[in-house]
């Protein structure tokens, strides 16, 4: 069974609300993977797990298309560089790929290439195939022929400086003949299976670290201070893209790796040109066949349009390009032992089931926890009531399958009744908070229970604390989880707003701080002096910070630049409070915004005492107005944009993302704030709502005409 069809299995029972509820919890456990991998090498979770949480959440996503977000995870690339490295901004992003699970992922990928480009079923498209490297994105930046800097992806805008430690590979040529004058090379670092064995077994001989797994060995030896450390150990580079170029390598993929390959990069030899998806899933079949035998971790193959012009015209998502995806390899079973339910309270109130598994590697990764979504999941219901898993329940001390694919992974799949030890009972679901003793109630048609003790129950008032300095949000030097955590217990920090008071009222002198344990002169001076660099705030940081429901880090920046400034956003929610009136029509028209979300922000901003925290929270704040696209040649800069009808010329994507490139706003309904309708044959009613309010309406013809080669 594919990880999709097996996501699919779950989908299919969920209602809306368990939907939304289960699309949250999968961004939590996204985000904390997320940095565990990509910035601090040290996963808590396989790749393939990763895969499959990202499998669930499309899956999710696909079955309600509506409550997806714009912070869903998807939408996320790496995470922010680590310490201790110079930073390097990438002249290019360096984006991640969208994933594919089964052979019918493969033909949709085809039917979108197709669909977007306009192009029938009988017009020629072909791809490039190749093996998907399990190891560390690094981009090496050549001028002149010459290496002169190196860098990890980070968070796809954001890497570190790699450069002494890139020229000590093998595989890096530190000069280059015939290569344009600048030539930024993007390939995959990794280990041998050979070579892992043998730096593990040196390592044991000198109480060295042991490594996980060569994906792991890679990064960490790439990652090194000193590049004496990385020279010793035995990394590999091959080859497969680029970024900033100064001319074009070649007119396809295909031609142009063959190019890096002659001017003495290592590319993979297993590259194959396909003529459609029939002989990519072969390709794919016949790598899956020679996984074992390759040396080196793959988890799965990598498609690509092989025509440049054809990628240039498909362009990106927000994190990954339209015209390449990886169709990731199936997932693995493992049984062991539940020894305990334990139930976690988050920053929402959501009370979550956890199983405590008896330790098991499954698949090279050691599994000691797994997620049991809600109370009906445990009892072999789905929310309608519906028997999943036969209708067997799962207990304290049973025998269970954990199944790390096509959903939050790792996941208890199954029960082996027949070593079901005798006297067990039913788990019997916590209808009171195991934090603060509140009542725990479940909404009608919720999946999920929730704590109903609020700012009272430490689980949710902590987490929003620490939500709110996190490193995405608030990133206050020296006030981290931990001292969150003490300065909440001690009454010292009840609401965000105290913070940037924290000095005045406990800190005159900081006598009362530097005598706390843990803290001294220096790192009370540090702390107030932190706290006083983050009084100036992007809008973005700022409404990320605040944790409300179903806005995450990507949908608070979709407002920034929407709104541009805090007290336009401010007006227009108390505006918004009014549900169908023209500023709640104008947030909803905020393409990637949907209902769900919408409520959730305007109904935050309208409670009383949460309005009121965030109001004396911003007194002691100056918000930055949200940075604009570069567009000082643009004739829609800063212009509200609606498209309808049909283009004839392009695609509905590509004028979305060209006008949103240009720094135009494009909403998907007409307005009073509507400065300009594009309207294509067949335009109705908002064409007739245009001409009504008197917005400038222009064909496609005019709208070519208007931004020429802006």
């Amino acid at each position: 069974m594919s990880r999709q069809s097996a996501a699919a299995l779950d989908v299919e029972d969920l209602n809306e609300e368990d939907a939304r509820a289960e699309l949250a919890r999968l961004a939590e456990a996204l985000g904390a993977a997320n940095t565990a991998y990509h910035r601090d090498d040290a996963p808590e979770i396989a790749d393939a797990e990763y895969d499959a949480l990202k499998a669930r959440n499309s899956a999710i996503e696909a079955r309600f298309p509506q409550l997806k977000q714009a912070d869903s995870p998807s939408e996320r690339i790496g995470a922010d560089p680590a310490d201790g490295f110079a930073k390097v901004t990438h002249a290019v992003r360096m984006l991640s790929l969208s994933n594919g699970f089964d052979d019918a992922d493969i033909e949709e990928f085809d039917d979108r290439i197709r669909r977007y480009l306009g192009l029938g079923d009988a017009a020629p498209v072909t791809y490039t195939a190749e093996p998907k490297i399990d190891g560390l994105s690094l981009s090496l930046r050549y001028e002149s022929g010459h290496l002169v800097q190196a860098a990890t992806r980070g968070d796809g805008a954001v890497g570190e400086n790699v450069t002494a430690n890139a020229r000590t590979i093998d595989d890096i040529p530190t000069r280059i003949d015939g290569a344009p004058d600048v030539l930024e090379v993007r390939g995959e670092v990794y280990m041998s299976h050979a070579d892992f064995a043998a730096l593990n077994a040196r390592q044991s001989k000198t109480a060295g670290k042991i490594f996980a797994n060569p994906r792991n060995a890679a990064a960490g030896s790439l990652r090194q201070l000193d590049s004496e450390i990385t020279r010793q150990r035995p990394l590999r580079f091959f080859a497969y893209a680029w970024g900033e170029i100064s001319t074009p390598l070649a007119e396809t993929q295909m031609a142009a790796i063959a190019r890096l390959s002659g001017m003495g990069f290592q590319t993979n030899p297993l590259t194959v040109l396909c003529k459609g998806p029939d002989e990519m899933i072969a390709h794919y079949h016949e790598i899956e066949q020679q996984r074992a035998e390759l040396g080196y971790d793959i988890d799965g193959v990598v498609y690509k349009v092989n025509e440049l012009e054809l990628q240039r015209r498909l362009g990106f998502r927000s994190t990954t390009p339209r015209w390449a995806i990886a169709h990731k390899f199936p997932a693995e079973l493992a049984w062991t032992r539940l020894e305990a339910i334990h139930i976690q309270v988050g920053r929402t109130g959501a009370l979550s089931p956890v199983a405590r598994l008896t330790p098991v590697t499954v698949g090279g990764v050691v599994v000691s926890n797994a997620t049991l979504h809600n109370e009906d999941y445990i009892k072999g219901r789905d929310a309608k009531g519906n028997p999943i898993r036969e209708g067997k329940d799962i207990r304290e001390g049973d025998r269970v399958q954990v199944y790390r694919a096509g959903d939050v992974i790792p996941k208890v799949a199954d029960v082996d009744l027949s070593k079901r030890p005798e006297g067990t009972a039913p788990y019997a679901f916590p209808t009171t908070c195991p934090e603060c003793g509140s009542e725990a109630i479940r909404e009608e048609g919720d999946a999920v229970r929730r704590c109903t003790g609020g700012l009272v129950c430490p689980a949710q008032a902590v987490e929003k604390l620490k939500h709110f300095v996190s490193r995405a949000a608030f990133d206050i030097e020296g006030l981290g989880a931990k001292q969150v955590e003490q300065f909440y217990r001690d009454g010292w920090i009840r609401e965000p707003a105290d913070i940037f008071t924290l000095k005045d009222r406990y800190g005159q002198g900081m006598q009362q701080l530097k005598n706390r344990e843990g803290w001294g002169d220096k790192s009370a001076h540090n702390l107030f002096a932190a706290i006083e660099q983050k009084r100036q705030i992007p809008f973005g940081r700022l409404l990320f910070a605040l944790g409300i429901r179903h806005v995450g880090e990507q949908a608070s920046n979709l407002f920034a630049r929407f709104y541009g400034t805090w007290d336009e956003f401010i007006a227009a929610m108390d505006g918004a409070a009014e549900r169908g009136g023209p500023e709640w029509e104008r947030l909803l028209g905020i393409d990637g915004v949907g209902e769900v979300m919408a409520r959730s922000l305007v109904t935050s901003f309208a409670q009383f005492h949460e309005r009121d925290s965030i109001d004396r929270l911003v007194a002691h704040l100056t918000v930055e107005e949200a940075a604009r696209p570069d567009s000082a040649d643009s004739p829609v800069a800063g212009k509200t944009v609606v498209f309808t009808g049909t283009l004839e010329k392009m695609t509905r994507a590509e004028a979305k993302a060209r006008a949103e490139s240009l720094g135009a706003k494009v909403s998907g309904s007409v307005s009073a704030k509507t400065d300009l309708l594009v309207a294509g044959p067949g335009a109705g009613s908002k064409a007739k709502k245009a001409a009504e309010l008197g917005v400038e309406t222009i064909d496609e013809d005019g709208w070519l005409d208007l931004i020429g080669d802006a």
